[in-house]
């Protein structure tokens, strides 16, 4: 192993670093990472993940400029955004997850990915809403076990995680992590590093350099955009369930369908 590395981090708002707040914006798990193999080698640590981000928008905005920094590892995070849309496209993810891990792959780089848990454990939702994420969370997951499968790599078991819910993981809308579930996500990932070849000091879990939060400042969040978020939600996704059960002829069962 060289002592130059080269690290690209694709993806969406917890690439970004949202929930771990530092002075000059956020900071997230994947920085944590690359600053802790910053302590080993001279890295070089390019992050194009974008808040928001479906898999397509990594693909046309974040994949050609990862590319180009011709990583040694990558991390491609992705998934969560499209399954809370009702644009829902079990291909068109596939394709666009397999274009991503097939490129940065055939670059030389290690992926890193991630299986994702059950998101809508955190969050009290209509039982339509829970049920529609729960089958979209495990079309993604199979997804990512064919991306895992077919070009190796290192991932997190997200679900498998024995302490998820705990609170203190998690930021105040419960979907991005605090910085103490940052930093579990970089720790873990850093092991994995470890056990595969790379010689570092894995970040460590113990709160640092982040900015300080209160319960004032988490209501006023959950007020301004939590709750809202969560209404676009609905409103997004509750014509596609309308549309779903207006197609179906009486007495057939159930199933997810592209919308």
């Amino acid at each position: 192993m060289g002592t130059y590395l080269r690290y690209a981090a694709l993806g969406d708002s917890a690439t970004v670093g949202l929930g771990d707040p530092v002075t000059e914006g956020w900071r997230g798990w994947a920085r944590l990472l690359a600053e802790a193999l910053g302590q080993t080698y001279d890295i070089s640590f390019c992050n194009t993940a974008i808040i928001g981000a479906t898999s397509t928008v990594v693909v046309e905005q974040q994949l050609a400029d990862a590319v180009a920094h011709r990583p040694d590892v990558a991390s491609l995070i992705v998934g969560v955004n499209d399954v809370m849309r009702s644009a829902w496209d079990t291909t068109r993810l596939r394709n666009d997850l397999m274009t991503c891990a097939d490129a940065l792959a055939g670059q030389g780089a290690l992926l890193m990915t991630a299986r994702f848990h059950d998101h809508s454990v955190m969050w009290p939702m209509p039982g339509w809403m829970k049920r529609s994420i729960q089958r979209r969370t495990a079309d993604l997951n199979a997804i990512w076990d064919e991306v895992h499968a077919t070009y190796g790599g290192l991932r997190l078991d997200l679900g498998a995680v024995p302490d998820l819910h705990e609170r203190r993981f998690w930021a105040a809308d419960r979907l991005h992590p605090s910085e103490l579930g940052h930093r579990r996500m970089a720790r873990a990932f850093g092991e994995q590093l470890v056990a595969y070849g790379f010689s570092f000091e894995p970040p460590s879990l113990e709160p640092a350099g982040g900015l300080p939060t209160s319960w004032r400042q988490d209501l006023a969040w959950m007020a301004g955009e939590g709750v809202p978020w969560m209404g676009r939600r609905a409103r997004d996704l509750g014509p596609w369930v309308v549309r779903r059960a207006w197609a179906r002829p009486s007495g057939e069962p159930r199933q997810e369908t592209v919308a």
